[in-house]
């Protein structure tokens, strides 16, 4: 007796899923994604008076929901991690453990832990860089262990940018933005000049303005803020920023809000 075609592809062994296509905006074909990565700021794990340990659960699920239904190849948190206490920093690790994906993080100006604990906890310093195929991703440190707003180190970025010259886009996490157009900003106009300097600098994530989720301009490099996943204050959503590039090297990001489902302030890059 012949099964029945369900009953048949049930006994087969699980098929891995074809490489995802994603209808970019204004376009009438599908294109390959290469890589894709989230970027959330601002949980402060541990503020009093804030349902944080929810807001941690509450982003580790949308993220590994995301990694199930549409892939992710990495998270970056941009910053203020936890809320003033340094031995926070232990608890917010194991908490975050929980992520499905490969994560990264950078220092904010409520994560006061010194140098030698942030090494030791994450591996790697407060400025830091990696690459991801023909990508790379530079990290740099906008405060202190006093908490103090400081401007990135100049020399360092210069380095790091240039270190990655040949790759195909830069990718810049900043946790306070270098440029006074939101109240919580600082001016640092080499930084910024830099970046508008360097070619392949493809763009700038920022967190720190829990109340900022949209995309601003400096010269051709856009600056991407991605609202909060917890604290007291800020959008009336806690999302997340997409990032999703595509092999012919085009890339598109946008915010999301998990809970509403919208996609807000989509922004398409050329390759």
């Amino acid at each position: 007796m012949f099964l029945k075609r369900r009953s048949f592809l049930q006994l087969l062994p699980a098929i891995p899923a074809l490489p995802q296509l994603h209808q970019k905006s204004g376009e009438g074909k599908a294109a390959r994604i290469a890589l894709r990565f989230i970027v959330a700021s601002d949980g402060h794990f541990g503020q009093p008076d804030t349902d944080y340990k929810t807001f941690h659960a509450d982003l580790i699920s949308w993220v590994n929901r995301e990694k199930l239904q549409k892939g992710v190849d990495f998270l970056f948190i941009n910053g203020d991690l936890i809320h003033d206490d340094p031995t926070l920093l232990y608890d917010f690790k194991s908490t975050i453990s929980n992520l499905r994906v490969p994560f990264y993080v950078s220092r904010g100006n409520h994560d006061k832990v010194g140098l030698d604990v942030w090494q030791s906890t994450w591996g790697y310093p407060t400025n830091h860089s990696f690459a991801k195929g023909e990508y790379a991703f530079v990290v740099g440190d906008t405060s202190n262990e006093k908490g103090e707003y400081v401007c990135p180190d100049a020399a360092w970025l210069r380095t790091e940018l240039a270190k990655y010259g040949e790759k195909k886009g830069i990718f810049v996490f900043l946790h306070i933005t270098p440029a006074k157009w939101t109240v919580n900003g600082i001016e640092c106009k080499e930084v910024i000049e830099l970046f508008e300097q360097t070619p392949n600098v493809k763009a700038i994530f920022n967190g720190h303005d829990h109340d900022q989720d949209s995309t601003k301009q400096y010269g051709k490099k856009p600056y991407f803020f991605d609202g909060h996943f917890g604290g007291n204050w800020g959008t009336a959503y806690k999302g997340y920023r997409v990032v999703e590039i595509y092999e012919d090297h085009s890339w598109q990001c946008y915010q999301y809000n998990p809970t509403a489902a919208p996609v807000l302030n989509t922004f398409s890059g050329k390759g």
